[in-house]
């Protein structure tokens, strides 16, 4: 298969990217937003059952990427759930899955500016974190092939440093094994509320597939990057909690604000902090990359039926992005960065992509076996597993989630009523 892109006709995407460049995107999305902001919550809700909901929130994962990845493989657009939706189940659920991701994702591109603020100067982590944005947005908006290299050199920067915060933690004389049990502490309710706070760490599948016009060869390239991305994701996930959790316990991890920092000092190592701190804001900046880069090709999307306001749709002639798509995005998302807390977003944002893969779960259902179905067990599952998550959020997150996914449905019944009139 040629490296070079494939060339677009006018309005439409250039297909640049190979199963290497959309698994390291979907790794800068997903690796990035759940180590390094998670962790704490989702301890503070499970206690000793974090690891539980760690795999709970995995399964959940697998459903909704094996879904989306069959879904994205038929339909090769950009948009994701929101194009998934619209074919198989109607307007209207397309729109609402592509308004929670807009919304829900919105917010976590602030958290994460927030978090490359609190770690590089947390004294102007506001103005640090619209920084952050402007310079992403403009690497963006000069064309996701060179947005995939920056996320490369990240996400092997982040890896590293992992890989060290792992071995200090579990090689040093602090660990403890017994550490990973679960006790009585670990009710049911806390377990589904730390898994639907660790989702937010899982959902980075999502850029490859709404990559999907950036993609080459689509039908083969998706359904072989979303799994592996999630996959490697998982594995990481899983060594880095047990080392965090072995040092700190599940107590002592979920009160604190820099759980990776206080473990490594925790574990002897504390020349590593200023490392872990540096790993945490690059790997935030890797996060922000991605998820500025899929809000805006799901508003590309939107904008193009419509929804959106159409002047969005536009794709630039020389660097094959949309442009205006991205400058609104990242307009939106500084003024959130500005304004916003990185926790108050964690929950939200959960609630709005929980949201969106219902509707991806529920699209892959209809698929025939032609169509590349999966075991229908999946969507099933994944369907139940997002609502149940999603309504196991804390309330704060379930009402205004809630409430701005009402929002959405009412403007779209709205805008319906007005183009009905004579």
């Amino acid at each position: 298969m040629s490296s070079s892109p494939t060339a677009a006709a006018p309005g439409e995407l250039r297909r640049h990217l190979g199963v290497f460049d959309a698994v390291v995107i979907g790794l800068g999305s997903m690796i990035g937003a759940g180590v390094f902001a998670a962790l704490a919550p989702a301890a503070g809700a499970a206690g000793s059952g974090l690891l539980v909901g760690l795999a709970l929130a995995g399964v959940v994962a697998y459903c909704n990427a094996t879904s989306s990845a069959r879904l994205a493989a038929r339909y090769p657009q950009s948009g994701g759930t929101y194009v998934y939706g619209r074919e198989r189940l109607g307007d209207f659920w397309g729109y609402l899955a592509g308004w929670g991701f807009v919304v829900g994702k919105t917010a976590s591109c602030a958290a994460m500016a927030l978090t490359v603020g609190s770690y590089v100067w947390p004294a102007q982590a506001h103005a640090v974190a619209v920084a952050a944005v402007v310079a992403l947005t403009a690497v963006n908006y000069v064309g996701v092939q060179k947005a995939a290299w920056l996320t490369r050199a990240i996400v092997a920067v982040v890896l590293a440093v992992l890989a060290a915060v792992v071995t200090a933690c579990l090689a040093g004389g602090a660990a403890d094994t017994g550490h990973w049990a679960v006790g009585a502490d670990a009710g049911f309710h806390g377990v589904l509320q730390a898994a639907g706070l660790l989702f937010f760490a899982f959902a980075g599948y999502a850029r490859i597939a709404t990559l999907g016009e950036e993609v080459r060869d689509p039908q083969r390239t998706i359904p072989r990057a979303i799994p592996l991305a999630l996959g490697i994701t998982l594995v990481v996930y899983a060594a880095v909690a047990l080392a965090v959790l072995a040092v700190l316990g599940p107590d002592r991890l979920a009160h604190s604000t820099a759980p990776l920092a206080d473990a490594v000092r925790a574990a002897g190592a504390p020349a590593l902090v200023p490392v872990v701190r540096a790993g945490a804001a690059v790997a935030a900046l890797g996060s922000l990359l991605a998820l500025i880069l899929g809000v805006s090709r799901t508003t590309l999307a939107m904008a193009r039926d419509r929804h959106l306001p159409h002047p969005l749709a536009a794709v630039h002639p020389r660097f094959g992005v949309p442009h205006r798509a991205e400058l609104a995005v990242g307009a939106v998302v500084a003024l959130a960065a500005a304004l916003g807390d990185i926790r108050g977003a964690i929950g939200f944002s959960s609630f709005g992509v929980l949201a969106y893969y219902a509707v991806a779960n529920a699209s892959a259902w209809t698929l025939t076996p032609a169509e590349g179905r999966p075991p229908r067990a999946v969507p099933v599952l994944g369907t139940a597993g997002c609502l149940v998550l999603a309504f196991a959020l804390p309330a704060g997150s379930v009402l205004w989630g809630a409430a701005v996914l009402a929002l959405g449905a009412a403007a779209y019944a709205a805008r319906k009523a007005l183009t009905r009139r004579p």
